[in-house]
């Protein structure tokens, strides 16, 4: 098991998916004078309720159709206690791990072991094959965000790495009433510590009420903007917590983003990538090109060459 959508799925993907200013209302941080890109759709999260791994889970990006959110594959939001997700592999993706609430413990079987507390964003690259697992520590409560994104061909069987992004050394570009928390690629010349496979530009923004901004994006990039708290217009569409905006590539960039909430601090979860417009197969835990590469990944994986299962114990210190 594990986070793992369903391994007889070929195409399209199955519903299975394994992602914070100072100032008061009215401030404004304007960035770039121009119309602003569109906002294509905005969709709500889809609540699954619980299941052998998780108390809860949610889908925000269902991996229906790879083509609209290319190069994401899927966003997913959990709440669990135990088991978790006990050992299992990955190849061809990169997930990205944020932490909502609760302490989350990780191990693969490269001999990394560790702990994230809330805020803290780990970034793993399974490339050519890892095995590994995630649980709350303690077995007490870990509620996070997961993030799929695809990885070019070139490089799905790059090595295997991992990113911890801890909250407090990730750098911040303030302005009124606006602080971006960047942690990929470049945003108002503030660089993020993510080390990308595929240019990918990721913050999360924090408004408080009224402040407004425009947001960077590069004009080749797939942009999501999903409120995490609060409430937005978001390229002048209302956008409630819990609701995903989508922006396609466009001739413009800067996405409009205003806090709307009356009184309570809004938060965006901001993604973007510029589309691969290359194959999808998922097979369970595997991202590939093809059904061959699928049936070698599990092929791989079930020889050892992906390494052992590890025997290792649990963190008795987060």
């Amino acid at each position: 098991s594990g986070r793992s959508p369903d391994a007889n799925t070929v195409e399209p993907l199955p519903q299975r998916g394994h992602p914070w200013g100072e100032g008061r209302a009215g401030c404004q941080t304007s960035v770039m004078a121009s119309p602003g890109r569109t906002i294509d759709r905005v969709e709500t999260k889809a609540r699954l309720g619980p299941d052998a791994q998780v108390d809860d889970k949610a889908i925000i990006i269902m991996p229906s159709d790879p083509r609209r959110t290319d190069p994401f594959l899927a966003l997913a939001e959990d709440w669990f206690s135990e088991p978790g997700f006990e050992w299992h592999p990955h190849r061809g993706i990169e997930t990205v791990t944020t932490v909502l609430d609760g302490v989350l413990e990780h191990g693969d079987n490269a001999g990394n072991a560790g702990a994230l507390q809330p805020g803290d964003i780990q970034w793993m690259t399974a490339g050519r094959g890892i095995v590994h697992r995630e649980l709350a520590f303690r077995n007490e409560h870990a509620h996070t965000l997961q993030l799929w994104i695809n990885l070019p061909a070139r490089r799905k069987m790059t090595d295997t790495a991992y990113q911890d992004l801890r909250a407090q050394q990730r750098p911040r570009w303030d302005g009124p009433g606006v602080s971006i928390d960047v942690v990929s690629g470049s945003v108002l010349e503030t660089g993020g510590p993510a080390r990308n496979q595929h240019p990918i530009q990721g913050a999360i923004l924090t408004l408080e009420p009224g402040a407004s901004l425009d947001y960077p994006v590069p004009a080749d990039h797939r942009a999501f903007l999903y409120v995490l708290d609060g409430a937005a217009t978001i390229g002048g569409k209302a956008v409630m917590a819990g609701q995903i905006a989508w922006s396609d590539p466009s001739r413009e960039s800067a996405i409009a983003v205003r806090a709307t909430a009356r009184e309570d601090v809004t938060r965006v979860m901001a993604y973007s990538g510029k589309p691969l417009r290359e194959p999808v197969v998922m097979g369970g835990p595997f991202v590939m090109n093809s059904r061959a590469e699928i049936e070698a990944a599990y092929r791989d994986f079930h020889a050892g060459r992906f390494g052992a299962v590890p025997r290792q114990a649990r963190l008795k210190h987060a």
